[in-house]
């Protein structure tokens, strides 16, 4: 018995299964900037990045020596009991990074919160959006996903995890996500825009809910577990008007997409709208739980004393990893790398359509990109069975790499944006390979 078996089968005995294995049966003892060791030393090229945390690598000496230096001054206070130095100078660093306001009617002034996770961010700004604006209905989006807590999930459309859940919290509406793709448009993007624009506010008419009960829209710039659908920005555009005159509040989902990983701090920045909250996650810490909701300074005070908050939110010791963090994105210009990342994924991937027929799409924003596998090219014949033969072949030969979608049949990738050039190329080539073999072994008529 090899030690990862060993692992697998501790983790089995006393762990819920409902903590599932994305990455098969994969364990990790050590890592350090797009690699990893596993418990029998063997070393993977990660291309899921602990699903998208990892954006200045894994194990990064600077964050590494902040958290060092901070768990060795103050592990914990509470922000609710005593206001500590790391706390205020992230929400400092974030409101500078990502300003909110002007754009969308206010004075230019941002503030910011901090908690856990990107589901507690998510939780807390539909809080402060229905306390802004006295309503309770939130709009949402198909294929969308904000995480596993009650009303997070209610927003969540990926119906595999929420079977057995509900249920679940009122007064949330769901509509479509515009993709050409999946909906078979031949049109131009203005059209598709124009449609989705059209049917959004046609509900406000014929129903279920009037545009002065919705209290917030929330949406994904980039839908991630949908496999990176990208919004097109005339769209988001579209929500900004909409939102502006109907008195509604936009929101951005950026807990995947944000912080360089779309070529921007935002992936909303490429789209020229700013809405008035946006919540963030995942590489903010380096792998520490940390999270934060942004918004106007008008809007995020709207909530009342004690409504919004937690006991480990902010927490200085993840506050000074995300602190670290910020400062190699900024000096590293990790933003302007993901577009160069992005740019060599997607020419790879594209490459493909020559070599196998079972590329659907191809499709990102900066390092944000995936692939989805079709049987044809043809979207209504999705080919789950050719996306988990290339993972299964990926693991194999020594790259991580996640799926997505509703079907299982998109891969997507999140290396680290500090990636070298020859691990890229390596694990690009294991990935092509992979599928191109997947795809003859259960090659169809």
């Amino acid at each position: 018995m090899n030690n990862s078996t060993d692992l697998i089968q501790r983790r089995r005995a006393v762990v819920a299964q409902g903590v599932g294995m994305f990455a098969g049966e994969t364990t990790a003892v050590s890592a350090s900037g797009a690699r990893i060791v596993d418990a029998d030393g063997n070393e993977h090229i990660d291309f899921a990045g602990g699903i998208g945390v990892m954006n200045v690598g894994h194990c990064n000496p600077e964050v590494v020596a902040a958290i060092q230096e901070q768990a060795a001054r103050l592990l914990h206070a509470s922000i609710h009991v005593a206001t500590y130095e790391p706390y205020v100078a992230l929400c400092e660093a974030l409101v500078r990074l990502i300003p909110h306001g002007k754009e969308s009617g206010g004075s230019g002034a941002t503030k910011a919160m901090l908690v856990n996770s990107g589901a507690e961010a998510v939780e807390n700004a539909i809080k402060i959006a229905r306390q802004a604006t006295g309503r309770a209905a939130i709009v949402c989006f198909d294929g969308g996903f904000h995480g596993r807590t009650l009303l997070a999930m209610t927003l969540t459309g990926k119906s595999a995890y929420k079977l057995g859940c509900g249920p679940f919290a009122p007064e949330v509406y769901r509509v479509p996500f515009p993709s050409a793709f999946h909906e078979g448009h031949r049109g131009s993007e203005a059209e598709l825009v124009n449609q989705h624009l059209a049917q959004f506010e046609e509900r406000f008419v014929r129903g279920p809910i009037a545009a002065d009960q919705i209290a917030a829209i929330i949406i994904e710039p980039v839908q991630g577990e949908a496999g990176f659908v990208v919004a097109p920005p005339a769209y988001l555009q579209g929500l900004r008007e909409i939102c502006d005159r109907h008195g509604i509040m936009l929101i951005f989902d950026e807990v995947q997409s944000g912080f360089c990983r779309s070529g921007y701090w935002a992936a909303f920045q490429h789209a020229g709208v700013t809405p008035d909250l946006s919540t963030w996650a995942k590489s903010l810490g380096s792998g520490l739980p940390i999270a934060a909701v942004l918004g106007r300074a008008a809007v995020m005070d709207a909530a009342l004393p004690g409504t919004i908050g937690g006991t480990y939110g902010g927490n200085p010791v993840a506050c000074a990893a995300a602190l670290a963090t910020l400062r190699v994105m900024e000096r590293e210009q990790l933003s302007a790398r993901a577009r160069v990342i992005g740019d060599q994924v997607r020419a790879r991937f594209e490459g493909l359509r020559d070599q196998c027929n079972v590329v659907g799409e191809v499709r990102g924003l900066g390092a944000m990109m995936a692939i989805e596998l079709c049987h044809g090219g043809d979207p209504k014949r999705p080919a789950p069975q050719v996306t988990a033969a290339a993972v299964a072949r990926c693991r194999a030969e020594g790259v991580l790499v996640l799926t997505a979608g509703a079907f299982g049949n998109i891969i997507r990738t999140l290396s680290p944006l500090v990636i070298s050039d020859a691990d890229l190329d390596r694990g690009l080539t294991v990935i092509e390979t992979a599928i191109i073999a997947a795809a003859k072994e259960h090659a169809t008529s």
